[in-house]
């Protein structure tokens, strides 16, 4: 049975590095503006060492979430937080009966100028720290269960344009990957997570 004793410093740790870069005001933000971008997407690519038993971890899956934030004209920051239902299922239901994983980061965003792209769509990078959740319960009930909870960081990039002044959309691709946990005794190696998620964004400017 998979359990996470001893992460309880490391999230608190990761939780506390969150709220920092969303409490603390970033540097040039010049003029600002709050952002919210409910989106979905797919998450592919993945790989872990926890217990796998439909080896679903690295085929397309479903997810979906909300970022928000402030947003200057070089630097931001941001939350983000994503689901994804049924990440360890291919559909059947045959081995694993239940499964999501949902991740929470805390972000800081550096893009292109908005002088630079004002007609055209605006790259920017975004990265940051945060926390990862994964559960899964096979189709016994709970004879090999998945329950991790480990800190995470994201990485990645996106691009934005404009449909109205309140409104527009992006397109962001973030690798997400959790820190190294305790030793799994039903996988291979220490307790790990990491996944590729693609989502397409409806931004709304407040």
């Amino acid at each position: 049975m998979v359990r996470s004793r001893g992460r309880k410093p490391e999230c608190r740790a990761a939780f506390g590095l969150l709220a920092a870069a969303l409490v603390a005001p970033p540097p040039a933000l010049g003029a600002t503006e709050w952002q919210i971008r409910p989106f979905a997407g797919v998450t592919f690519g993945g790989g872990t060492t926890l217990n796998d038993p439909d080896l679903a971890v690295g085929k397309p899956n479903l997810v979906l979430g909300v970022s928000g934030g402030l947003l200057g004209d070089i630097v931001g920051i941001e939350a983000d937080v994503g689901h994804a239902p049924g990440f360890f299922q291919t559909g059947d239901g045959t081995l694993v009966s239940s499964s999501r994983v949902t991740t929470f980061t805390g972000n800081v965003i550096v893009g292109l100028p908005r002088r630079a792209t004002e007609y055209s769509l605006r790259p920017y990078f975004v990265g940051g720290l945060g926390v990862m959740r994964a559960h899964a319960v096979d189709s016994l009930g709970d004879a090999v269960p998945v329950d991790m909870t480990r800190p995470a960081f994201d990485l990645g990039g996106g691009l934005g344009g404009a449909l109205s002044n309140r409104t527009g959309l992006s397109w962001e691709l973030r690798y997400f990957r959790s820190f190294r946990g305790k030793v799994d005794p039903l996988g291979v190696g220490l307790e790990r997570l990491s996944f590729w998620r693609a989502n397409m964004a409806v931004v709304i400017r407040l």
